[in-house]
């Protein structure tokens, strides 16, 4: 896509973020959330990914727009899982299939990278999902299970796909904090 920004997400940004997510939650199975979060909420979520210094970025086009963003957060709040991380990544519907979720997720991989971590886990709302699964597998992302209708949204069952990726040396080295 040309002249697309991947940045780290700023205050400013949250508004977008705000409704980029709300059309996720009231129209995609992306997510199983029903209701969609307020501006304080989705304020109060992104300050934590930032607390424990992993990244929350956002894909701006030309025109200063924000069309996306991507985060990562631990798998698991146990202190064994702190080098699994867990990728988050939600789309403008303009943006989408337009190369912006490979940006965002190449970037967030990077920056994981160079902060320790060792894995990244992709918990893909929806088999159906071809956008998501097809851009993890892109990126390197292996298919390791699937939560059968593990979800219900829209009257419907959902499942859940989990896709991995080593990020760094991964599990060929110990360890070291």
């Amino acid at each position: 896509m040309p002249e697309l920004l991947i940045r780290p997400s700023t205050d400013a940004d949250l508004p977008a973020i705000t409704a980029i997510y709300g059309q996720a939650v009231l129209h995609g199975t992306g997510t199983f959330e029903l209701e969609p979060p307020d501006l304080a909420e989705m304020a109060r979520r992104r300050a934590d990914v930032l607390g424990k210094q992993l990244p929350w970025l956002v894909a701006q086009g030309s025109d200063g727009a924000v069309l996306g963003y991507a985060y990562a957060n631990h798998f698991r709040p146990r202190l064994a899982y702190r080098f699994c991380l867990e990728d988050s990544i939600y789309l403008a519907p303009a943006a989408q299939g337009r190369g912006v979720g490979t940006a965002l997720l190449a970037e967030l991989i990077g920056q994981c990278e160079a902060r320790g971590a060792r894995q990244m886990l992709a918990v893909i709302g929806d088999s159906a999902n071809a956008g998501s699964i097809g851009v993890h597998r892109r990126l390197g992302f292996e298919h390791t299970g699937v939560l059968k209708a593990s979800g219900w949204k829209f009257g419907r069952w959902l499942d859940v796909v989990l896709m991995q990726r080593a990020l760094g040396v991964g599990d060929s080295l110990p360890a070291t904090d």
